[in-house]
């Protein structure tokens, strides 16, 4: 079967740095989150905050279950900060909320990335789903057009990943603007809250090295059954 061929070498790069990617999150993470923000405030006072001051006064914050679960939800404009973070005044935890309070921001000025991004949803979730059987369907039939159509489908998951690191980067650059300008952390605690955040980004953009490896090994073995 294709699928265990040689070109499987080609994902193991990226599986390594994806792997490496989630051991510098949590190692990050579970380390600045035993530091607490000489400030006093916790991260979701934080992020009310830092949310008003943006003039993002609709956006809510909930606690969600689970641990960097955190996230924004353009849709019902909900900041859902995880267990761990909520409640805590940790250099970590106010960083993640930061962060989060970044993508609002993004949000609310209509930045141009995250709203392709958001856009691409549906598009990619199917393409996700179809694009294995419809390369494999059209290897098994040798029908060439299918092949591609198949790879065209993988090559939607690669733009995402493309599209989601300028949104991530910049919603980490104004979380780090804003703790700045408002005096939530000094400038050694924002050194520690960047070092998670930076880790959190190496996450995405492993992401996308995972992609555009996984998309050259299909494109090899379509190739590869053009001249069989």
């Amino acid at each position: 079967m294709f699928y265990y061929d040689w070109t499987m070498i080609l994902v193991i790069p990226g599986l390594l740095l994806g792997l490496w990617a989630q051991f510098k999150v949590k190692s990050s993470f579970e380390k600045y989150q035993r530091v607490l923000s000489r400030s006093g405030y916790t991260a979701d006072t934080v992020a009310r905050r830092l949310l008003n001051h943006a003039s993002c006064d609709q956006v809510s914050i909930q606690q969600t279950s689970g641990s960097l679960t955190d996230h924004y939800d353009p849709r019902s404009q909900v900041l859902r900060l995880s267990s761990t973070v909520y409640g805590s005044g940790s250099v970590a935890a106010i960083g993640v909320a930061a962060h989060e309070c970044g993508h609002a921001m993004q949000h609310r000025e209509g930045y141009a990335p995250l709203k392709l991004r958001s856009m691409l949803v549906p598009v990619v979730n199917l393409g996700s789903n179809l694009y294995f059987p419809i390369f494999m369907l059209g290897l098994v039939f040798s029908w060439e057009p299918l092949v591609y159509v198949g790879i065209a489908c993988f090559a939607l998951t690669l733009l995402f990943a493309l599209v989601t690191l300028p949104v991530e980067f910049n919603a980490s650059a104004r979380a780090v603007r804003a703790l700045r300008e408002g005096g939530y952390l000094g400038d050694e605690e924002l050194k520690g809250a960047k070092a998670v955040l930076d880790a959190a980004a190496l996450t995405y953009v492993a992401s996308a090295v995972s992609s555009l490896l996984q998309l050259v090994r299909l494109l090899l073995i379509a190739r590869r059954s053009d001249n069989d």
